[in-house]
């Protein structure tokens, strides 16, 4: 069986991806590619230790997460926050997002950033990549508050 070897990068790596991830980013969350490209330009202008992390197959982005100061929720005391978590479907169940988490959670420790924070609504996936359930808090917009969990 043929198994693909994924690249994983930051983009502090490879800068000439930041309109790509941007765009892909936004595809995936709505999210305006403005804010994107806004956020990875003050990483990749070291105005924050923030990162974009990203894998890719053959130069093609199938995967990426960003770390930003709040990823939209009333918990503002609880940061930075992983965000924008996604894998395209074709590509899910190879542990591209535990090797991203992981990648992220490295290289902020790097930058003695820690603990790390994440918000989300699935319930049993990221402590399998050693995240523990913190509290609950109130999503921007959302109905019903959602989970975040921390990695320390």
């Amino acid at each position: 069986m043929n198994r693909t070897i994924f690249e994983y990068v930051t983009l502090k790596d490879r800068p000439d991806l930041k309109e790509k991830a941007a765009g892909w980013f936004h595809e995936k969350w709505g999210v305006p590619e403005k804010s994107y490209l806004e956020c990875m330009d003050a990483y990749l202008n070291d105005e924050t230790p923030n990162g974009w992390y990203l894998c890719l197959d053959e130069g093609q982005i199938v995967g990426g997460l960003g770390v930003i100061d709040n990823d939209f929720h009333d918990r503002k005391d609880l940061a930075p926050n992983i965000c924008a978590v996604y894998v395209e479907e074709r590509y899910r169940r190879q542990g591209i997002a535990g090797q991203l988490l992981d990648l992220a959670v490295e290289d902020m420790r790097t930058k003695n950033v820690s603990p790390l924070y994440l918000l989300t609504d699935h319930t049993g996936f990221y402590e399998r990549y050693g995240w523990e359930f913190c509290c609950m808090a109130q999503g921007d917009g959302e109905d019903k508050p959602s989970r975040i969990y921390i990695h320390r």
